[in-house]
């Protein structure tokens, strides 16, 4: 039997629960048939995001066609051909986000191998319906590697976003156990090809710690990462979705975060969120903000 879980030390632990405005907006979205990385993922930072009417959607379904062992989404096969995605997700994307009157906006997917573009249309089409629906509002898109596919994620990034991001996840080291389908020079490679062709728009990418690796791989990571071109990086705590998925090796501490962020800062990252409930999209537009506006955070 797997083992348990290792007990949470405090400084991953999240205040009491905010059931009301939780349950409100978990009504709303499956109203509309819309899935949350918040949800699928079964995010710490939850409660937080949706009592303040926070969420980043999901889209293409909430079936995974990869392997990886630290995601909670469901997982499947190409060869089971998952369900075609609904051409009706990304308007419903846009009329929730319109209902939620959101000033920013963060789209992620599951990675859909089955699919010849790999759901980039899918992205840009929902990047579109976005626009129309909030032409005020920041749209950050964080997709799959589309397998290193180039007209794919020039799809994407023609879609214009305002942040283009993809998350490396972890050093290059633990990608055969972490990520077994996925490979690190392919997604350093997707994060270079599009902050060569980004006109502007930022890059952003994610780390998590407590996998196994050592404090210098995240180190060297750091800097693969700032000479591809990425402007914003976070960095946070893995924690195990369940006994199915990879155990923890370590806690690692609130100092080591912020040693972390200020080696970042002296990369030159324009913005840097490290700790450990730091995720992806966790205050996305506080990232974005400082990264706008050339300051560190």
């Amino acid at each position: 039997m797997p083992e348990s879980p290792p007990r949470l030390p405090d400084w991953v632990r999240k205040p009491g629960r905010r059931p009301g405005a939780v349950h409100a907006l978990k009504r709303g979205l499956r109203s509309l048939n819309l899935h949350t990385v918040c949800e699928t993922a079964r995010c710490p930072n939850l409660d937080e995001c949706f009592a303040r009417g926070a969420t980043t959607f999901l889209i293409l379904g909430d079936l995974c066609t990869r392997q990886c062992g630290f995601c909670a989404a469901p997982k499947t096969r190409p060869r089971e051909a998952p369900p075609a995605p609904d051409p009706r997700e990304p308007a419903a994307v846009a009329r929730m986000a319109a209902r939620l009157e959101l000033r920013y906006v963060v789209v992620t997917s599951v990675t859909r191998d089955d699919l010849e573009d790999g759901g980039a249309a899918h992205f840009a089409a929902t990047a579109r319906e976005l626009r129309q629906a909030l032409p005020e509002a920041r749209i950050e898109l964080l997709t799959p590697d589309f397998s290193g596919d180039a007209p794919a994620l020039a799809q994407v990034l023609g879609a214009a976003p305002d942040v283009f991001a993809h998350n490396l996840e972890t050093v290059p080291r633990l990608y055969r156990q972490v990520r077994p389908q996925a490979r690190y020079q392919r997604s350093l490679e997707v994060l270079t090809l599009a902050a060569r062709h980004s006109r502007g728009i930022l890059i952003k990418s994610g780390l998590m710690a407590g996998l196994g690796e050592e404090p210098h791989e995240i180190e060297q990571t750091l800097r693969d990462l700032r000479e591809a071109g990425v402007d914003i990086v976070t960095i946070g705590q893995y924690l195990q979705p369940s006994r199915r998925h990879l155990p923890v090796a370590d806690f690692v501490p609130p100092w080591q975060f912020e040693a972390w962020r200020e080696f970042g800062q002296a990369l030159g990252f324009r913005a840097v969120l490290s700790g450990p409930l730091v995720r992806s999209s966790y205050l996305a537009e506080a990232a974005w903000g400082m990264a706008a506006g050339g300051r560190a955070c």
